[in-house]
């Protein structure tokens, strides 16, 4: 009743269905109405929208299977799908195939492969270090995952493993298993001196060569079975290797089928025989021999059989096989290609021939080293023995055919187990195999149309596999359900037992076999009856075909296969003509004999093989003592097979078995292309199935009590949440399940029966789905009362909007009412009016026209009157004007004759002044002259048009002063007039005279008249001269414009190119220091592991051969090379040990030594050498940023020069125009007294017209020299500045002629003091003299006075003003480069005084020093003197140096002579010191033995102890020769960074050693240094060797190295260090040592000791990064747990021992404040933190691409959380601008990646544009693992993924998938100088350094 009353649950109306189908196997449907029990139909929609009705079977009323919830699609375990059925495989295995690309799925504890047929790069080192140390179900399914398990319970289990591969022929089981044997060679290393990982992966291109073969199915078939044995020592390291073969398929190698390829190797050899070494074997085209052309596919696409034959034999020589037996090989192949072409002819019906000098058999015998004759002989004949005598007979041809084809076989099968012999041979090595992993390559079921013997061994072989497979599934899933406590009952699986006792039982197949092959006249037709007869009856699982006696049919597990009996008796007896081996043996040719000798004769293959000396004499006589080898021949093949796949499934049982099933999804090889028909069928040929059917027979859904209530929390009520989380799951799953027999309960899960997940998943759908219509009811409900609301309001709105309407128009009716009202009441009004006015104006008109004609009468009275007295008044006036016209006619007569008179006077006079003005135009022809010298027409002729006004006006005004003057003549002759009455007769004479006058005046106003038009002309002209100017000078100044600001742009762009030239050249090398600096790094990290390893196999040749406990590999780390020993902190110790090291090693195998140092050696300088490419790159840097400098220079000069001479050019113009002036001038003067050059002559027309157009050339010139001379003054401005900077850098050119004289790191001293004193300029440009331009001026214009008449003055006026202009920016330059060189004085002053503080404290230093130490100060002080004289020398004039230089290296010469006799001098008297000290000890005086030299040379000894005065502390120690172990023990080897770190002040051991330096240079002991600085690296070394996995101690010695690096900077005397020390600081430089190479070694310390932190600190983050980022839910609630099949998952809900987000935060403070604590330096930790952010984001992104469970869009809310955790953490620790954050950017772009929609081409391009720092393979992969959590979520559609990869498409980026996690950047050590004064360091007593010295 409960289950009917469920499957009515589930079989409602829009549920999922799978019903069979012929063509895809299972089609999906929808049902369209509820089931109802008892229904006898369903009715179904299909996803085509077709609707059909699907009928139920009426005896079994079996329901169609139901569709898995689309959250399920895509599981990597099918055990995880609700729902375990066929169709549910079928459809999961497509959809993650075709739409997610993935090619992996477990079935449980099956690895289902899937061929892609196209290459994938999931199989990189990268891929294999994510999968290495991972639970199996921690990542997505792959063959690593596999390969892993193995290798880990094997370790863990101390058990030997077993990986099974297999499938049918071309579904990548070779592959697969190469792949698996990859991975152990790549986790694992060997511990031999050969390498023997390499050597098991080289025996696969071996293998694959000579068994391998291109099918119809497989272009690289596997045609043999192989089981690979990988054998490991203690610590699981490869050791060695062994390999088993099964059924070499000896047929193929004579026959081949369409469309197929005999073995790889024939065409190897045939491709490759134009080679030299191969012409003696006489082979062509693959297409010649018969062997290889049968099946008419000779070439394999995409694959060079050339390159595979030189692969081949370069794994022969990898394993030991040398040339001339790999030579021996192919010529043995090469004989059997020659015998199948051997043509055998028919001489009669029984016998058959050769013909004689057959080429081929010809070629065979020469290569076999058999003779001809016999060769053919026993090719067409045979020996029949009987018990008296033996004869010989013939063969048909059709028999010497086969028995050819039969030799062939046989020598090929000889030669394949030589081969594979030699190859175990290689494998094997000395040292014992603790465990091994095997990996069982082998055939999977097949069937087709024509089965033979091959088939039914191969059938055999899976029969018995699958036996063995179902009883281990059976096994594990007891001890699941006996582990948990619960009750379960026996399992009803397939035992295919009685299948197996059909074959291999007593009286079975194989036995009746065998039987008639013993039978003299056996045949395959009577072995077919005898089958029927036996087993016909008696056995169920075989059949007879109806239409055939000849064949029979076995049921398999998978299938029913058909047998063809033909061939299976020959097959197995496989017999092979005994004299043609007799033959064969006694050839000539070593390997072929050594082919057909027993195992125990064979020789290695690098050794001599003794020949046989000979021909075999073949007897015919019947041979009794027959060679026990012979027998061999009778064993049958099937007897063989059936032992050893006994030997093997005994193998198999005694190790842990992992399967592998390998499927093909199509026949025709298509990328990607899955068909149903043919992957089910391998399905259930596999055991998949079958897994699936016994895991639903059981209770295959298991959940964890956290993960089920997590899961199924919304299913129960607040009420039924306990404390107790199995009572809360027990209650809730009693009231949901009312079946308890669907559920049981164990220790630690539930365990559901088949089903009961989806039902439960149905239940919390449904509730969810009530929930969300919930929420939509209420969030509509909220949205429907918000739209009313909206309504509502909108209609109040409406509704007084319309009122209001509706009142304006009421309002607008009243107004228009009144307003007609108003209108009637004015428009009567007005007509009244109008009346009114009417007659009011017809009486107006009457009395106006009365009015009117009354005064008319009037008017015309007083005009009469009026009129009177006018003519009265007119007469009067004209008699009155009659007598006055009268008088003045006479008057006017009188005062004509004296004016004229008096006009004739000033005729003359103007004559006069006409001529007068006449030559002062001739004499001023000089003036148009200094126009064309002065270049100013257009002024000149304005102020010759102002001129000619002025004496118009002059003359106007003269004219009228002359009237007024001939006034008063003429009021004076009015008074004559009286006198000439009486003079009458002078009356005639005057008349005359002034009719004189008139006719002068006359003619005096025409030339008057004629001047002023000519003037007025003249104007005209030069207003369009003007004008015309004008235009031209706007036009040149555009240009003008123009030409400056293309010279801007161009100098812009220019400027710009260089500039981002500069830049990119910067960037690129800045890149390749990095990579530099990157090789050199991980060049040392290999040089240190090689160091280890060598130390290592030191110690264990030390420990006299006793085997260390066994290396137990972790789950998060590999295993490991490296070995942890305890090391002796006493010299004396390691020296006994390395001395016993070296006697045990003499007496071993020196070959290993030699080699590591070897390698040393060459790491050694390769260190060098990329140590001097480095220094190159940075040298070549630095000249390329000099020369570009030099470039630009040179450009500049060139633009300069140009201009310069542009400028000269136009000068030399200007002086030629000149002297054509002066000459045009001289001409002019020359012809003024003829008259020649008057206005209007043709000389002065020729010469105003040379005038003009000199004066138009002059202006274009002239503004051409005044732009080149504003640029000229510009650029000369930038060159003063640029070259005050170069003056910067130009002594630097002399350093290296300087650096020859004296030590290079003095002179750089020197040179780095003098910097400062030479910023004056080089070079101050002379500025140009303003006497230089006012002689130009001058020299033009001799005369200033004329200039007044021609306007030439304004013209001067103009040019002083730019003159002036130019003048004042030239001295604003002079005045910069004075106040620059004001600047440079007051430095050069500056550095003069603090030269002379310098040389007062250095004087005053060197009076407190001891005598030596004061010479040698004050022979270093003399050279450093003159090293700063030669390069001020040399900067001030670079010519007179070279004098200089040499007399300076002659004086350096002669002081470093005495420095030298000084030294001499020094160790002689420090030799009579330690002899006056011991004649003094003997004396019994007391004095202190360590008292320095200098202190007591010249002080008296007294027999008293003397008081010694207490001297300032120095901050020096000084230790005895024999404390320096002491120093090294106490202060590095048993140091407990703890207490250092927390007590003392940080760096304090660093501060000690180099205070215990300092001494030993202020001594000048450099075997003390070096023994110092030598036992300070190796103990360093040694303790971080013994403690390197502890993070405290290996962060505490980086921070004292660097810090002891920087000490030895910063009181190293280099300028570049010191600038930073205080003035007591300076004073502890050391004086002695140059300890530059030292630093160089020890920064390399420093980079080994950073490497070694940072594998530190990943061993420690590495286990917490995945669960802390990805599992662990720091949100919680935001992503569900989906259901897990077999392979579980690490659970995301929080539980003891698991890593959160808040550890790893924990322990990146407990890092950073480690490192505080230690006084690491802020920027170093800066660089740890980078790269541990790197290592964060690395290891979560490359676990989220393979992982399908992590990609969500929840999870992805979750990853962005943790990231903004970090960011925050950052930003308290003030690290953001470390770098750090910007390494998590692609996990970022992951992150937002999986929660952007993922739908539209809009979405698409924001992807693109947004995942810039992940790759195309990235965004694709995890677009493929994108998996819904919920039923409420969408899946990626394929088509959005291809949209993406086309957009992507052209991007050039890596493909590689993963993230490099072992990627370390580059580390630098920036300069930090110390702020602690050595003086200061007080030495703790905790340290036990008492024997050190304070001095």
């Amino acid at each position: 009743m409960n289950m009917n009353r469920e499957l009515e649950y589930m079989f409602v109306q829009c549920a999922r269905v799978w019903i069979p189908d012929a063509e895809e196997v299972w089609k999906s449907a929808e049902l369209t109405k509820d089931f109802k029990n008892g229904d006898a139909s369903l009715q179904l929609m299909l996803e085509d929208g077709t609707s059909i009705e699907h009928k139920l079977d009426p005896k079994t009323k079996n329901l169609p299977y139901l569709r898995n919830p689309d959250i399920l699609v895509g599981e990597n375990d099918l055990t995880a799908l609700s729902y375990l059925h066929e169709p549910a495989v079928l459809h999961n295995l497509k959809v993650r195939f075709i739409d997610s690309k993935l090619i992996y799925t477990y079935c449980g504890i099956v690895l289902v492969a899937i061929n892609p047929y196209e290459t994938l790069g999931i199989y990189g080192t990268d891929i294999i270090n994510a999968y290495s140390g991972q639970n199996m179900g921690d990542m997505d399914p792959h063959i690593f995952a596999v390969a892993e398990e193995a290798y880990k319970q094997m370790a863990r289990d101390e058990r030997n493993q077993s990986i099974i591969v297999s499938g049918e022929s071309g579904a990548g089981k070779t592959v697969s298993a190469k792949y698996a044997m990859r991975y152990f060679a790549t986790v694992s290393g060997s511990t031999s001196e050969a390498n023997v990982e390499q050597k098991v992966l080289a025996s696969n291109p071996i293998m694959e060569a000579i068994g391998n073969a291109k099918t119809t199915r497989n272009d690289n078939s596997s045609r043999f079975g192989k089981y690979i044995e990988i054998g490991f020592d203690t610590r699981y390291r490869i050791i060695g290797a062994n390999m088993r073969t099964y059924l070499l398929e000896k047929s193929r190698v004579v026959f081949q089928a369409d469309e197929e390829r005999n073995y790889h190797i024939f065409y190897q050899l045939c491709a490759s025989s134009h080679l030299p070494e191969f012409k003696t074997l006489k082979l062509s085209s693959a297409n010649d021999f018969l062997y290889t052309r049968q099946g008419r596919s000779p070439v394999i696409q995409g694959v060079d059989d050339t390159k595979e034959l030189s692969t081949t034999r370069n794994a022969f020589t990898l394993l030991g096989i040398n040339e001339s037996y790999q030579m021996g090989l192919f010529q043995v192949l090469a004989a059997i290609l020659h015998l199948g072409n051997v043509e055998i002819k028919d001489r009669d019906s029984d016998s058959s021939l050769i013909p004689p000098n057959n080429r081929h058999l010809t070629a065979f015998c020469e290569l076999v080293g058999v003779t001809y004759q016999d060769m053919s002989q026993w090719l067409c004949h045979r020996k029949l023995k009987t018990a008296t005598e033996t004869y010989v007979k013939t063969l048909p041809r059709l028999q010497a055919t086969n028995a050819r084809d039969a030799l062939a076989k046989h020598i090929y099968a000889k030669l394949f187990n030589w081969i594979v012999e030699h190859v175990n041979k290689a494998l094997i090595t000395n040292i014992k195999q603790h465990s091994f992993i095997g990996v069982l390559d082998i055939y999977g079921f097949e069937t087709f149309e024509i089965n033979s013997f091959e088939q039914f061994c191969i059938n055999y072989a899976n029969e018995k596999l699958q036996q063995q497979f179902n009883m281990h599934v059976f096994k594990l899933e007891q001890e699941e359900y006996m582990k948990e406590q619960i009750p379960w009952t026996l399992i009803d699986f397939y035992d295919n037992q009685p299948c197996i006792n059909l074959i291999e039982a007593k009286m079975g197949i194989l036995d009746l076999l065998d039987e008639e092959c013993k039978m003299p006249k056996g045949s395959d037709d009577s072995w077919a009856q005898k089958l029927y007869n036996t087993h016909l009856k008696t056995c169920s699982l075989f059949e007879k075909p109806r239409m055939s006696n000849r064949a029979f049919i076995i049921q398999h597990f998978a299938d029913k296969v058909e047998y063809q009996c033909e061939g299976f008796l020959e097959k197995n007896k496989d017999t092979v003509n005994e004299d043609q081996i007799n033959v064969l043996k006694a050839s000539k040719f070593d390997l072929l004999v050594e082919l057909f000798q027993d195992e125990e004769k064979a020789t290695s293959p690098t050794g001599q093989v003794p020949g046989t000396g000979g021909r075999t004499r073949l007897s015919i006589k019947p041979d009794k003592g027959r060679d026990k080898s012979s027998k061999e021949h009778k064993k049958t093949v099937g007897c063989q097979f059936r032992n050893s796949l006994q030997m093997l499934m005994d193998t198999l049982n005694a190790t842990t078995p992992h399967y592998v099933r390998c499927i093909k999804p199509n026949d025709f090889k298509l990328a990607f292309s899955f068909d149903p028909k043919r992957a089910v069928q391998q399905l259930r040929a596999c055991g998949v199935l079958e897994t699936i059917r016994i895991s639903a027979a059981g209770f295959p859904s298991r959940w964890t009590y956290q993960e089920f209530f997590s899961r199924y929390r919304v299913l129960m009520k607040q009420k039924d949440v306990l404390s107790d989380k199995k009572l809360t799951c027990r209650n809730v799953l009693e009231k949901l399940v009312e079946d308890q027999d669907k559920y049981q309960f164990g220790k630690t899960k539930i365990f559901f029966r088949a089903g009961q997940v989806a039902y439960l998943e149905k239940l919390r759908a449904d509730k969810l789905r009530v929930a969300c219509i919930r929420i939509q009811k209420t969030i509509r409900c909220w949205l429907a009362r918000k739209k009313y609301l909206r309504k509502r309001s909108a209609a109040i709105t409406i509704q007084r909007f319309t009122r209001g309407y509706q009142a304006r128009c009421l309002a607008k009716f009243m107004r228009r009412t009144q307003a007609a009202t108003i209108i009637q009441k004015y428009q009567r009004m007005y007509v009244e009016r109008k009346r009114y006015r009417q007659k009011q104006a017809a009486a107006l008109v009457m009395q106006t026209i009365l009015r009117a004609y009354m005064a008319r009468q009037k008017y015309q009275g007083l005009v009469r009157e009026h009129n009177a007295v006018i003519i009265q008044k007119r007469v009067r006036g004209w008699l009155a004007r009659c007598w006055y016209k009268r008088c003045l006619v006479s008057l006017v007569y009188l005062q004509c004759c004296f004016r004229r008179m008096k006009a004739r006077r000033e005729l003359k006079k103007l004559k006069i002044e006409a001529r007068s003005v006449e030559h002062f135009k001739k004499l001023n022809k000089g003036m148009e002259n200094k126009i064309m010298q002065l270049q100013r027409r257009i002024d000149e002729q304005s102020k010759d048009n102002r001129s000619i006004n002025e004496k118009l006006v002059s003359l106007e005004t003269s004219s009228t002063a002359e009237r007024e003057r001939m006034r008063g003549e003429l009021s004076r002759l009015r008074g004559v007039e009286e006198d000439a009455k009486n003079k009458g007769n002078q009356v005639t004479s005057l008349l005359e005279q002034l009719e004189k006058l008139r006719k002068e005046l006359s003619s005096t106003q025409k030339e008057k008249k004629t001047i002023e038009d000519w003037a007025q002309t003249y104007r005209d002209e030069m207003e369009k001269m003007v004008s015309e100017l004008k235009d031209q000078n706007c036009s040149l100044k555009k240009e003008k414009d123009d030409l400056n600001r293309l010279i801007q742009e161009q100098s812009q762009q220019m400027t710009e190119k260089m500039a981002r030239a500069i830049v990119e050249k910067t960037q690129q090398l800045e890149t390749d220091l990095n990579e530099e600096r990157s090789r050199y790094q991980n060049l040392l990290t290999e040089h240190l592991r090689l160091e280890e390893k060598y130390d290592d196999l030191k110690e264990t040749m030390v420990s006299s051969n006793v085997s260390k406990p066994g290396h137990r590999r972790t789950d998060s780390t590999h295993s490991s090379n490296e070995s942890e020993y305890t090391y002796n902190s006493e010299y004396a110790e390691l020296e006994e040990g390395s001395r016993a090291a070296e006697d045990v090693t003499r007496g071993m195998d020196t070959s290993l030594t030699l080699k590591l140092q070897k390698r040393l050696t060459e790491l050694e300088q390769e260190k060098q050498s990329l140590r001097n490419e480095l220094e190159n790159r940075e040298d070549q840097f630095q000249r390329a940023r000099a020369r570009d400098d030099v470039e630009f220079k040179k450009a500049r000069g060139a633009e300069l020069e140009y201009e310069s001479l542009k400028r000269q050019e136009l000068e030399s113009e200007n002086k030629k125009l000149k002297h054509d002036l002066v000459e045009i001038r001289r001409s002019l003067l020359g012809n003024a007294a003829t008259g020649a050059g008057a206005p209007g002559s043709p000389a002065y027309k020729v010469v105003l017209e040379q005038l003009n157009a000199s004066c138009e050339e002059l202006e274009v010139r002239k503004e051409e020299v005044l732009i080149l001379r504003s640029q000229l003054v510009s650029q000369k401005e930038a060159m003063h500045h640029k070259d005050e900077k170069e003056t910067m850098t130009e002594p630097s050119a002399y350093v290296e002629d300087v650096s020859k004289l004296k030590d290079a790191g003095e002179l750089k001293q020197a040179y780095i003091g003098l910097k400062d004193t030479n910023r004056s300029p080089r070079f101050i440009r002379k500025p140009l003299e303003v006497s230089d331009l006012l002689s130009r001026l001058r020299s033009a214009a001799p005369d200033f006075h004329k200039l007044n008449e021609d306007g030439e003055l304004w013209l001067v006026n103009q040019g002083l003003k730019e003159t002036i202009r130019l003048l004042e920016h030239q001295l604003q330059t002079q005045r910069r480069g004075y106040d620059s060189e004001v600047e440079s004085l007051r430095g050069e002053l500056q550095n003069v005084k603090e030269e002379n503080n310098r040389q007062q404290q250095l004087l005053a230093q060197n009076l407190q020093l001891p005598p030596e130490a004061r010479i040698e100060a004050s022979l270093q002080h003399e050279i450093t003197r003159l090293t700063n004289e030669n390069l001020e020398l040399l900067a001030e004039d670079p010519t007179a140096s070279r004098e200089a230089r040499v007399t300076i290296l002659r004086r350096m010469v002669d002081l470093m002579e005495q420095l030298e006799k000084q030294d001499r001098t020094i160790r002689k008297l420090k030799k009579q010191l330690k002899v006056y000290s011991k004649r003094i000890g003997e004396m019994g005086a007391q004095t202190e033995g360590q008292t320095s030299p200098g202190q007591m040379v010249d002080e008296p000894i007294h027999p008293v102890n003397i008081p010694r005065r207490e001297k300032d502390f120095q901050g020096m120690l000084e230790y005895k020769k024999e404390d320096e172990l002491k120093l090294v023990k106490n202060l590095i080897l048993e140091l407990k960074p703890r207490g250092v770190a927390v007590n003392l002040i940080p760096g304090l051991p660093a501060y000690i050693l180099f205070m215990c330096l300092r001494h030993a240079d202020y001594v000048n002991d450099d075997q003390k240094v070096r023994t110092l600085l030598t036992s300070t690296i190796n103990s360093i070394k040694k303790i971080l060797k013994k403690r390197g996995d502890d993070f405290e101690t290996v962060s505490f010695w980086l921070s004292n190295t660097c810090r002891f690096l920087h000490c030895l900077k910063q009181y190293s005397g280099d300028e570049a260090f010191i600038k930073h020390n205080t003035q007591r600081q300076n004073e502890h430089i050391l004086s002695n040592f140059d300890l530059a190479e030292y630093r160089q070694v020890i920064s390399d310390l420093a980079i080994q000791i950073y490497q070694q932190l940072i594998k530190c600190m990943e061993n420690i983050l590495q286990p917490m990064i995945v669960s802390g980022m990805l599992e662990h839910e720091t949100i919680q609630g935001v992503s569900g747990v989906k259901p897990t099949g077999l392979r579980k998952r690490t659970s995301s809900i929080v539980d003891e021992g698991t890593y959160t987000l808040d550890s790893i935060l924990r322990q990146l403070s407990a890092f950073h404040s480690t490192m505080c604590q230690h006084g690491t330096d802020p920027e170093l930790i800066k660089q740890v933190v980078k790269q541990q952010f790197y290592i964060i984001g690395a290891v979560t992104l490359n676990n989220l691409l393979l992982r399908k469970d992590m990609c969500s869009w929840s999870k992805g809310m979750q990853i962005r959380y943790n990231v903004s955790q970090l960011e925050e953490w950052l930003r308290d620790k003030g690290l953001m601008t470390c770098g750090a954050k910007e390494t998590l950017e692609p996990l970022i772009q992951a992150a937002q990646l999986l929660q952007v929609k993922k739908k539209t081409d809009e979405d698409a391009e924001a992807i693109c544009s947004m995942c810039l720092a992940l790759t195309t393979a990235q965004i694709v992969k995890v677009l493929n693992l994108y998996t819904p959590v919920n039923e409420f979520e969408e899946r990626v559609s394929v088509a959005f993924i291809r949209t993406i990869q086309t957009r992507l498409r052209d991007r050039c980026e890596s493909p590689q998938l993963l993230m490099d996690t072992k990627m370390i950047y580059p580390v630098t050590f920036p300069f930090n100088p110390s702020s602690l004064a050595l003086e200061t360091i007080q030495i703790p007593s905790s340290l036990n350094l008492s024997f050190l010295t304070r001095v």
